[in-house]
């Protein structure tokens, strides 16, 4: 966008801040939630207190030849939301969460704001007996894990958390306010099923469809040396696939791991399993296969199949991301399976110079089912997936662990043309990331709609495109 000649600063309630404004550099730290804060400077910040200042945001930015970028919880990893010049628009202030009472038989319908969490939807949810397939990690905030799809709690059953997304309300690059559906402007809504920190427009709500609460959930984990690998995925993996849609199945790789009696400290892997069960007896049937591992003398710690409840999970995940950390992570969509590919990281997880570090390995980590995956960008793209996490403390330690970040995603995709996951995509890795998290067709349309609906620009599109 060219510059062009300066209007005074909108009428806004929230604060614009200026680069070399007090506040500027808390205010562009506290845009990513990694602590690996980006060295790229907007020139001004707005945290937004209502959609209308969105709407004025966006006029001054347009009117100011000013690229816009937007943050909603901050917790994409290559911090997307921090770019060099232009306005960065800070949505945290909209957190609105509300349920509507269903005309119909079905349960009501949830309202949420761009920074409402996925633990803050679950402690409005769980009280009435409903559930969505919030994020994993509880601080994430809805509007960038929509927007990217959304692999969630129970994603496997449900589907995609944008499947249920049935109605967004979005700024558009000329200010305007709309509602998007499959009947109103079907083109941004399925762009906003999946586009990620691309779209091209700002969402201030989401419409959600809700789930009744399952009747239990129940987990259970078994835990193995790392050097058992082989012989872990070969059983575990046809186990996972087998089971009922309403199991989620992961392998994790982690870097380091207490001793006990018999087994010094050193790297494991975990196979975990959640169930999202009818009732608990069917619960404990599907976690069973877990409690009857053929080699268990073997396991270095075993769950067994135990109750367990949403903010519980969340609870843990919380000990697996912590606050304050430094990270980087990178995603891989593959045709091989999750033997091969947990097998080929077994020497670069040995070896992470960090031992927070971590690989997570959803098995079937979503619905394929047809009618759970139309009308949407997002798109499953590959035999097996799994996200690489590289957590540290020490800025010292930084070089280390970006060398081992992207070592480890090489071993995985030796020939460099994997698929990838936008929403935790290393996208300054070099090569087309952005591009390559879409089916053919789908990046395609992307552009096509950009191209309609922002024909100036204004928003920034996906960092190393």
């Amino acid at each position: 966008m060219g510059r062009r000649t300066p209007v005074s600063a909108p009428n806004l309630v929230g604060p614009l801040i200026r680069r070399g404004d007090a506040g500027y550099e808390d205010a562009r730290a506290e845009a990513v939630w990694n602590r690996v804060t980006p060295a790229r400077f907007p020139d001004v910040i707005v945290r937004a207190a209502s959609e209308g200042d969105v709407v004025r945001a966006v006029t001054y930015a347009r009117d100011h030849g000013l690229r816009l970028s937007t943050r909603s919880g901050g917790h994409n990893w290559s911090g997307a939301p921090l770019r060099d010049g232009g306005l960065l628009l800070d949505l945290s202030g909209l957190r609105e969460c509300t349920l509507t009472t269903a005309d119909g038989p079905g349960p009501p319908t949830a309202t949420v704001g761009p920074a409402v969490t996925g633990q803050e939807l679950v402690a409005v949810l769980t009280p009435r007996q409903l559930a969505f397939p919030v994020g994993h990690c509880p601080t994430v905030a809805m509007g960038g894990f929509l927007l990217s799809g959304g692999l969630g709690w129970n994603s496997r059953a449900w589907g995609a958390s944008c499947a249920d997304v049935q109605e967004v309300r979005v700024v558009t690059a000329d200010g305007r306010a709309v509602d998007c559906s499959e009947t109103q402007h079907p083109d941004l809504f399925w762009a906003a099923r999946g586009a990620g920190p691309g779209f091209c427009g700002i969402v201030t709500r989401f419409r959600l469809a809700l789930h009744p609460h399952p009747v239990s959930i129940m987990t259970t984990s078994c835990t193995f040396p790392l050097a058992d690998t082989v012989r872990v995925t070969e059983w575990a993996e046809p186990i996972a696939r087998g089971l009922p849609p309403y199991v989620e199945t992961a392998f994790v790789l982690t870097a380091s791991g207490p001793a006990t009696a018999s087994v010094p400290p050193g790297p494991r892997i975990t196979v975990a399993a959640t169930a999202f069960a009818p009732s608990a007896e069917s619960a404990r049937e599907a976690l069973k296969p877990f409690t009857e591992c053929p080699f268990g003398e073997l396991e270095v710690a075993a769950g067994p199949p135990a109750p367990t409840s949403y903010a519980a999970l969340h609870e843990g995940a919380s000990a697996v991301w912590p606050p304050d950390h430094r990270y980087g992570a990178d995603t891989l969509w593959a045709p091989e399976s999750y033997h091969t590919q947990m097998t080929r990281l077994v020497e670069p997880v040995a070896a992470a110079p960090s031992g927070k570090s971590l690989v997570l390995a959803p098995v079937q980590p979503v619905s394929e089912d047809p009618a759970l995956l139309s009308t949407m960008a997002f798109a499953p793209l590959g035999a097996s997936y799994l996200v690489c996490y590289a957590i540290w403390d020490d800025p010292a330690d930084d070089p280390a662990n970006g060398r081992w970040l992207r070592e480890a995603m090489a071993a995985v995709d030796p020939r460099g043309d994997g698929r990838h996951y936008i929403a935790e995509a290393d996208l300054e890795a070099g090569g087309p990331r952005a591009g390559a998290s879409y089916a053919p067709a789908a990046w395609d349309r992307l552009a096509e709609i950009k191209a309609r609906w922002d024909p100036e620009n204004l928003f920034h599109s996906y960092l190393g495109t």
